[in-house]
């Protein structure tokens, strides 16, 4: 069962050291990502170019994808095609059937997170281990990553040395980074070594030359994929981009924006599987041409994946990324989720404050909080909000649209604020849940405005 966005971020919030840290750990990631990004003069052309380029991609994918398959075959690639998670996950499955193999190596993936690949392959018989260190990580606690960039965030060192010596055998109360890195390396090296086929995500696939990229800090990727006799990388198929020539412009904006860094350590091009290899790439619908159709929301399908809008959201910082429910958290996964299902994410577009910092970082200028803010309509048309906010929503218009209501309830609000506070401070005021009500004015200002202004 699905808990909604404000119990799960209520809970989260229970841990008030925890979400402190939280929120000043990202914060501090977004500063860099502002050092970083006005280090550079052309960092708004940048923003710029890379928005209409990838509107163009939007107003022509299915000829950039076709474009893209005959180039990819031509390379040697072989291409899958998949309508949905469960069509992708299939075509793995029988990828790695056809190959005899029960054990993969996987770098970082948010669309394989997204189709849950992991227990539906771990359901079939296949063990997956998670080569990233992040998702290695919340592999070993069995859980979901936190964040498409940062998959554990939301751990502390002295935890993950808990989880390695139970998991790895390290030392007992060992809670060194560097320590816990290298114990974690050498328990993965193994497995690229011993793993026959290796999963990939995606980062941007070239329609003019029929290659793609995959960008990590680590090189896990590139471990797995040059030691593995089978590369299977998996990609939405928004992931395209036209000419080599315009990968300048997302590498530059994509790791200022996550992590504030010029350049990701390991930008790596994949053109055509090594002679005695097999490649193999997914690219997979699932939702992207719904989205694609609603103009209002299409241009959420140009997300680069960098996390940017959730280090500065002052939501997500505070209630985690758990509290979201879906591989993609935060204010960019609050547009997309939806559009897989209204019913069960109906309550992400309202996880938002509408400040829209979200839009101000994001490197491909989507205009996010506009989006949230058109999905709250969407939602609540078509019956999908709570009967209680529903009901609450139209008892405030009713009083915003009468001047006269509107005084009205003003007055009766302070009375009861100053004779009868327990009114509103109780546990059935959400406001009341994290703050202390404001001391009642004497008057409103229109009344005060009249008094002293006439």
């Amino acid at each position: 069962m699905t808990i909604n966005h404000a119990t799960a971020a209520e809970k989260f919030n229970k841990d008030f050291d925890r979400t402190t840290w939280h929120d000043e750990t990202l914060w501090w990631v977004r500063q860099k990502r502002d050092r970083a990004a006005f280090s550079i003069p052309e960092w708004e052309k940048l923003r710029d170019t890379a928005s209409q380029i990838k509107h163009n991609v939007l107003s022509n994918l299915d000829t950039y994808l076709v474009e893209f398959e005959k180039n990819a075959q031509k390379n040697g690639i072989t291409v899958h095609w998949a309508a949905d998670a469960h069509e992708h996950n299939e075509i793995i499955l029988s990828i790695l059937k056809k190959q005899g193999v029960t054990q993969i190596v996987k770098s970082k993936s948010m669309l394989t997170e997204e189709c849950h690949l992991n227990p539906y392959l771990a359901e079939n018989g296949v063990e997956v281990v998670d080569t990233d260190l992040g998702e290695r990580i919340v592999q070993l606690a069995d859980e979901p990553p936190s964040h498409i960039v940062l998959p554990c965030i939301h751990w502390k060192k002295e935890e993950i040395g808990v989880l390695f010596h139970k998991h790895l055998g390290t030392p007992e109360g060992c809670a060194d980074p560097t320590l816990l890195t290298h114990a974690a390396r050498e328990n993965l090296r193994e497995k690229f070594l011993t793993r026959r086929v290796a999963i990939t995500g995606v980062n941007f696939a070239v329609a003019e030359t029929g290659e793609f990229v995959v960008c990590t800090n680590e090189g896990n990727a590139d471990m797995g994929a040059h030691l593995a006799d089978v590369h299977i990388a998996c990609m939405g198929i928004e992931k395209i981009i036209p000419q080599r020539a315009h990968l300048g412009v997302f590498l530059r904006l994509l790791a200022r924006s996550a992590t504030g860094q010029p350049i990701t350590t390991y930008s790596s091009h994949f053109a055509k599987p090594r002679a005695g290899q097999e490649m193999h790439l997914v690219l997979v619908d699932n939702g992207r041409t719904t989205q694609l159709g609603r103009e209002e929301f299409r241009n959420s399908l140009k997300c680069i994946r960098c996390g940017a809008c959730m280090n500065t959201c002052p939501v997500y910082r505070r209630s985690g990324g758990h509290s979201y429910h879906n591989a993609v958290a935060g204010p960019i996964g609050s547009i997309l989720a939806p559009n897989l299902d209204m019913t069960k994410n109906a309550d992400l577009p309202f996880a938002s404050t509408l400040c829209g910092s979200c839009s101000n970082v994001c490197p491909v200028k989507i205009n996010i909080h506009e989006q949230l803010y058109e999905w709250r309509q969407v939602l609540t048309k078509s019956g999908h909000s709570p009967t209680a906010k529903t009901l609450g929503m139209k008892a405030m218009a009713a009083v915003l649209s009468n001047p006269s209501v509107y005084r009205l309830s003003g007055k009766m609000g302070r009375l009861a604020l100053a004779n009868v506070p327990f009114v509103v401070n109780n546990s059935l005021n959400p406001w009341y849940k994290q703050r202390e009500m404001p001391e009642p004015p004497k008057e409103s200002f229109g009344e005060w405005y009249k008094k002293n202004r006439g």
